[in-house]
């Protein structure tokens, strides 16, 4: 009898610890899940960019491009232990869904910006994604926000990044997160170069140079959404089609022979306003023979020294300006940000992805927007 008793217990004992497995198991699979980041935001539906889980967040690391030299497209190199980083209490976490490229982000990278980065950094200005948290001191943003923003703390080419509140604008729905990508550095630059620099108004006419790339794109938007006549440039046929289709008044190809003349023309003999240059060491001189008088040369790019004469600026008493976004003061930034919430609730703004690489591409889409011939729209990363 005692021992039917004790065999009895066991097979009790047993059942019960069998009982207790069996809900122990899903749960632990679910911790495992959530400690490897499978649940939460990655399990938004595909169509719902803008989701959010409930769930807490549990990642500790992300997939990140990683620069550990200066040097060539080939330095940047992707990581997939990078520790995701905490915002400060004036910072905002943002989860990446696509970053842009620009070229000032292969002049980091090779070093030959006057403001390099300490090694090893994470490239990348342009980002559009979803707030996942806020500091302690945000107060425009919260989270499950879309956003978009053109200069990070961390990094852009990162599943995570840290922005500062004032580098944040807010994405409209009708904007998808590709060309959400595409705003930040490319319009800020625009409308301040145009409006800001080279003071141009209503009725007055400005020439773009390279007008089928990111900034030059932006730039026909921004112009013609305000009433100012747009000339284009571009270096290939399908660059001026992309030109024209974008919205500007007349287009030339500039490795035509005699494009300078037919500008000219277009003008009446008097030259443009206002000419925004991307590449001042080539067409700085070019540009000081077609300004108007008493007009504005903006220079927003350039690779390498030039030679002028400055006589060339006495007679026409014009103004040749520099346009650097990152120095923008306070009260620009504000005027910045309400310019493109305008452009999005107007329709104006309609950024132009060009290309789409993922993360692991980086390295081609340095080498591809320096080497183009004619570039057409933004080119992005999308993770």
């Amino acid at each position: 009898m005692t021992l039917y008793l004790s065999c009895a217990s066991c097979h009790g004992i047993i059942v019960s610890l069998l009982i207790l497995l069996a809900c122990l198991v899903p749960r632990t699979s679910q911790l495992a899940q959530e400690a490897a980041g499978s649940v939460g935001d990655d399990h938004c539906h595909a169509s719902d960019q803008g989701c959010m889980s409930s769930r807490s967040f549990a990642r500790a690391v992300m997939r990140a491009i990683r620069v550990t030299e200066f040097g060539g497209p080939e330095v940047l190199k992707v990581h997939n232990d990078v520790p995701i980083p905490q915002p400060k209490s004036s910072e905002v976490l943002i989860k990446v869904s696509a970053a842009g490229v620009n070229p000032v982000d292969t002049y980091i990278r090779s070093g030959v910006y006057p403001a390099k980065p300490a090694l090893p950094y994470t490239p990348g200005m342009d980002i559009a994604g979803v707030v996942h948290d806020v500091g302690a001191d945000v107060k425009k943003f919260k989270k499950g926000d879309r956003v978009y923003s053109m200069r990070t703390s961390s990094g852009g080419y990162a599943e995570f990044t840290t922005v500062e509140e004032k580098y944040i604008g807010r994405l409209s729905d009708g904007i998808t997160f590709q060309q959400g990508a595409g705003i930040g550095v490319p319009y800020y630059t625009a409308y301040r170069a145009l409006l800001l620099r080279g003071e141009a108004r209503p009725g007055q006419t400005v020439l773009v140079h390279g007008a089928s790339g990111g900034v030059g794109s932006a730039a026909v938007q921004v112009a013609k959404s305000l009433g100012i006549r747009v000339l284009g440039t571009a270096g290939t046929p399908e660059g001026v089609e992309a030109v024209k289709k974008n919205g500007a008044d007349v287009v030339f190809n500039h490795r035509e022979e005699g494009y300078i003349q037919k500008i000219m023309d277009a003008t009446g003999g008097e030259g443009p306003d206002v000419i925004l240059e991307m590449l001042a060491n080539v067409n700085l001189e070019k540009d000081l023979g077609m300004i108007k008088l008493r007009g504005r040369i903006v220079n927003i790019g350039s690779r390498g020294p030039t030679e002028i004469n400055p006589r060339a600026t006495m007679g026409k008493e014009c103004t040749i300006t520099g346009v650097m976004l990152m120095i923008s003061s306070d009260a620009d930034w504000k005027e910045m940000h309400a310019a493109m919430e305008a452009g999005m609730s107007q329709g104006w703004l309609r950024p132009i992805v060009g290309k789409e690489f993922p993360l692991e591409k980086a390295a081609e889409t340095h080498d591809l927007i320096i080497n183009t011939k004619s570039a057409q729209g933004n080119i992005v990363l999308k993770l």
